[in-house]
């Protein structure tokens, strides 16, 4: 692995562990017979870090753990109350408040980075590691921001590290049947595309005129990361946060890179060249200024965006429902059989038929469902031992870069990502009360149209307040830069 920034004991120790891996007999510097059967000297490990060691990021520690060459030696969490269970599971991890404290001090010690902050901070957490050499796991979505992500894309290429965003089904066997089923043709050319969410599942549009003491566990400065300062409130943490447009990004960006993921791997296409929506309200209905808050994501949604196929086949359209939204059934779906799961699904509408998956891809059937019964498909593409992609991702990063396959490389997700924080444009701008003196309704709110999209240049073009949503202002002490 190419890497000028990490001092040459870590490079060292780093270059033997992946040589010890990949070599038909390892060298061990106590030899196996002394240690037992089945142990692993700990100069062979992985050595991970954790930023963000509670709720996601607990599961994440505890799933990369479960390897035998793993071994966890930092943890850090802005919140103290978050982070006891996995500061009980790793004792011997040394612990932080601060990220770029732990990166200063363990640079020499980590060999990887899993990253499992609020949306708001996962970009900024990701190329600090990346720029240091580590390997990084960061969740989805991969960035808050398509900047952020078209940022990341270009850090993968250049700090050459092994890299995998955080949704799971990119390493499950579904994704990959999907496919075998779509390319033998069955349901010939795909031009339209509907995808549902159950989400949003946490508290939306709650009131923030109640004021609180900050928790003594809470470095709340460090949990803002490169947000705007504002009082603590709790209506933003531990959970809340994806309900608020400073700090997460709302359904679309929670679920979409789950649902949408088989679109992606499958379907011939990239970025879309226009998006346009329709939201539910986001105030309550005593119509008080303090309960119109432009900072709360919706209640739920629909999105609608337009992608050019690659192939010069035409157009894809691809729609999105959230929030108990869901698209018309698709009457070869008898009373009875399942729309998807509980969590959602997606739907391919071809020239030729209809194929359905539950989130994550699992569970592709062709409609009507008796269809599937005669269908008669090889498998033709290599499955992910067990489906786990920490664990692949663990595989990959031992094996080196250049060498390592994970599914879900930055190279796939911050494209994926771009596109899927595109529609997020459509319903920032939608709720943008940009003109609020205007005598008619409908003059307050411009944004309210399709939005055409440069995806070359990261612009709306028909509707220039949208692109402030493109790329925030950081407040100072935070940056991001190749």
């Amino acid at each position: 692995m190419e890497d000028n920034h990490v001092p040459t004991e870590n490079s060292s120790r780093r270059d033997f562990l992946k040589t010890s891996t990949l070599a038909a007999t390892s060298f061990m510097i106590v030899p196996r017979h002394v240690l037992g059967k089945g142990f692993v000297a700990p100069s062979d490990k992985l050595n991970i870090a954790g930023i963000g060691v509670g709720g996601k990021g607990k599961s994440d520690l505890a799933a990369f753990s479960k390897s035998p060459n793993v071994n966890i030696v930092a943890l850090c969490d802005v919140d103290d109350r978050q982070a006891v269970e996995s500061r009980n599971r790793f004792p011997k991890a040394t612990y932080y408040k601060d990220f770029r404290e732990m990166l200063a001090k363990e640079r020499k010690t980590i060999d990887a980075c899993s990253i499992s902050t609020p949306d708001n901070t996962h970009a900024v957490a990701t190329l600090a590691a990346m720029q240091l050499g580590k390997h990084v796991y960061t969740q989805k979505p991969l960035t808050h921001d398509i900047y952020e992500s078209r940022i990341l894309g270009q850090a993968a290429k250049k700090y050459k590290v092994i890299t995998q965003m955080g949704n799971q089904g990119g390493s499950g066997n579904g994704v990959r049947r999907m496919k075998e089923i779509y390319d033998a043709g069955t349901i010939g050319d795909v031009h339209k595309v509907l995808a549902w969410t159950n989400r949003p599942v946490w508290p939306q549009a709650v009131p923030t005129d109640q004021s609180y003491d900050i928790p003594k566990e809470l470095d709340f400065d460090l949990w803002l990361g490169p947000a705007k300062k504002v009082p603590y409130n709790q209506a933003y943490l531990p959970w809340n946060w994806r309900g608020w447009w400073p700090y997460g990004t709302g359904a679309l960006g929670d679920m979409a890179c789950h649902i949408l993921d088989p679109v992606f791997r499958i379907l011939p296409l990239d970025y879309p060249n226009s998006v346009e929506c329709s939201v539910a309200g986001t105030w309550t209905f005593t119509l008080r200024e303090q309960d119109n808050n432009p900072d709360w994501t919706p209640f739920s949604s629909s999105i609608h965006l337009n992608y050019p196929r690659k192939d010069n086949k035409g157009d894809i359209k691809l729609s999105w429902y959230d929030g108990g939204i869901l698209p018309e059934l698709p009457e070869e779906l008898q009373p009875g059989e399942a729309f998807g799961n509980s969590d959602g699904g997606v739907l391919f509408i071809g020239s030729k038929g209809k194929l359905m998956a539950d989130c994550y891809g699992a569970n592709p059937r062709l409609l009507p469902l008796k269809a599937n019964e005669s269908i008669n498909i090889p498998e033709t593409i290599a499955r992910v031992p067990n489906e786990d992609h920490y664990l692949q991702w663990v595989d990959a990063c031992i094996a080196g870069y250049g060498k390592g396959v994970t599914s879900s490389p930055f190279e796939y997700a911050a494209p994926f990502a771009e596109s899927i924080l595109i529609g997020n444009l459509a319903l920032r701008s939608w709720m943008l009360r940009d003109n609020p003196t205007a005598k008619k309704s409908t003059d307050r709110y411009n944004g309210r149209k399709k939005l055409l999209w440069d995806a070359a240049n990261m612009k709306v073009t028909n509707y220039d307040l949208a692109n402030q949503y493109v790329k925030r202002e950081y407040r100072e002490g935070w940056s991001l830069a190749v």
